[in-house]
């Protein structure tokens, strides 16, 4: 009788398992948001809500988005495929996008084509810093760079071998973006991977 009684409950739990793994992900599903690039708060709002605090220092970019307020970038040193060391700083005068990423990043390959298609669309216009987060160890300098060769990929690539980007931007989830205006001023920011249209509003917003 017990034997008879086994399969009926083991099917009975397993259906109420996926019936609750399906409304977990439907309700995470609706949660999420597909736009993940954040924008420096309106100073003038923050000081006229009564609600706001020193703490809000980025909100998600709306269809009204306010004029973003900017932040200087800090500099940083990197260094490129012939073993130079590059400052960021040397990149102001025009505008940045500048990407910290890792050959075996998932979520930093699949937004590597978008990048590479606006580089070859904007290179002349706006200086695309792609950081490879070089440890030493997961990461080397002959493993992100045997990646970009066999991808094809054209936008210049710089090692942070020293840690001193990742350090200095806090850039301890990959990939990580940041869009710096021609002063070299941050204007938005994105964590995780992004589209080819979040990353064209990235660009217009520092876009002269």
């Amino acid at each position: 009788m017990k034997k008879n009684l086994r399969l009926p409950v083991i099917l009975l739990a397993l259906t109420v398992l996926l019936a609750g793994a399906y409304v977990l992900y439907d309700t995470l599903g609706k949660n999420v948001r597909t736009d993940q690039l954040l924008i420096h708060s309106n100073a003038a709002s923050a000081e006229s809500s009564p609600e706001a605090t020193p703490t809000e220092t980025f909100e998600h970019a709306t269809e009204a988005e306010p004029e973003p307020v900017v932040n200087r970038a800090p500099d940083f040193h990197v260094f490129d495929k012939d073993g130079n060391a590059v400052h960021l700083s040397s990149f102001f005068g025009k505008p940045i996008v500048l990407n910290f990423w890792a050959s075996w990043c998932g979520p930093c390959r699949s937004e590597m084509p978008d990048f590479n298609e606006k580089y070859l669309e904007l290179k002349d216009d706006v200086h695309f810093v792609m950081v490879n987060a070089t440890d030493g160890g997961r990461e080397t300098v002959e493993t992100a760079s045997k990646f970009i060769e066999e991808n094809g990929f054209a936008f210049p690539v710089f090692f942070d071998t020293s840690l001193d980007a990742s350090m200095t931007y806090g850039a301890y989830s990959l990939p990580t973006s940041y869009f710096l205006n021609a002063k070299g001023e941050i204007v938005a920011q994105a964590v995780g991977s992004i589209d080819g249209a979040t990353l064209q509003r990235g660009i217009d917003m520092i876009m002269d």
